[in-house]
């Protein structure tokens, strides 16, 4: 596996684990090894995007209880 996908692999391990108090992801790079970069760079994305709007969930539950 060439250094670019050791390295995307690592960031979307680091997207995983961005939230402390949770067991950490591991990846096993054997597992994403028939993957391309491509497919790697859309998991990224796919994470981001999942966490974004789970802040911008959070920000509207957290808005309810704004003192008005």
């Amino acid at each position: 596996m060439n250094t670019t996908k050791e390295q995307l692999i690592r960031d979307i391990e680091q997207l995983l684990n961005r939230y402390e108090g949770l067991r950490p992801t591991h990846i096993d790079p054997k597992l994403l090894h028939f993957m391309d970069e491509a497919t790697l760079r859309h998991i990224i994305d796919s994470v981001l995007r999942q966490q974004e709007k789970t802040n911008e969930t959070n920000l509207e539950w957290l808005e309810q209880f704004k003192k008005q």
